[in-house]
């Protein structure tokens, strides 16, 4: 009931501070799994999602946002475990990928919304870069409907490093669910992921207007 209240209440303030157009928010379906995959410009792109978004919205994050200590440390592991829908995973290291991908795995089978951002990182400069090849195998061994969406003008709220968030509205758009059932089984082909992968970002890269870098965005920020 609390976590209802506080994204009650967190849902108003937002209309009223930001007025976010939101479009498409239909094709979500009102039960059933559901994959959103989209693109990432800022932090609080996965607040924002999960307050638009009637049904509870499931993330994987890092495990440090919720293993703070004392009172503050707290409130901020209730809070985005519980209003932000994150779900922690220890992400570093060889097994780091696998286990967040056993984890979306168990979110969908219990018929619930999960959400993914296909490049792995945020956005080093406002363009969409090539997208990983999680969210193929998830909808593959799932069965789940990928729902691409796309959220514009967030990073004018929140630039990178910046602190507090500038008053800007901001549009979520929502694409036209996508069916990979006819790849049922062939989750472990690397062409065929890479296939899925790509039809998901173009569907991204559509909705969100953004120029399209084939590159990991890891490896621009490595650079």
């Amino acid at each position: 009931m609390l976590r209802i209240l506080v994204k009650a209440f967190l849902g108003l303030l937002m209309r009223v501070l930001f007025r976010p157009r939101v479009e498409g928010i239909g094709h979500i379906p009102a039960d059933g799994a559901v994959i959103v995959a989209g693109n990432h410009l800022t932090f609080i792109d996965s607040m924002f999602l999960s307050l638009v978004v009637k049904r509870q919205v499931y993330f994987i994050g890092k495990d440090e946002y919720v293993t703070g200590k004392g009172v503050k440390g707290r409130l901020m592991a209730w809070f985005f475990s519980n209003v932000g829908g994150m779900i922690p995973v220890d992400r570093d290291g060889g097994r780091g990928g696998v286990a967040a991908l056993m984890t979306g795995k168990r979110v969908l089978e219990e018929g619930r919304v999960f959400g993914i951002y296909p490049e792995g990182t945020r956005s080093p400069d406002g363009r969409l870069y090539r997208g990983r090849t999680g969210v193929a195998r998830l909808a593959m061994m799932t069965g789940a409907p990928v729902v691409p969406f796309a959220m514009v003008g967030t990073d004018r709220i929140q630039p990178s490093g910046a602190g507090m968030p500038h008053i800007a509205r901001f549009t979520v758009r929502f694409g036209a669910p996508l069916d990979f059932s006819r790849y049922e089984g062939m989750d472990r082909d690397r062409y065929v992921l890479r296939s899925v992968a790509d039809e998901v970002m173009a569907e991204i890269m559509r909705l969100s207007g953004q120029e399209y870098v084939d590159v990991y965005a890891t490896k621009v920020k490595a650079a």
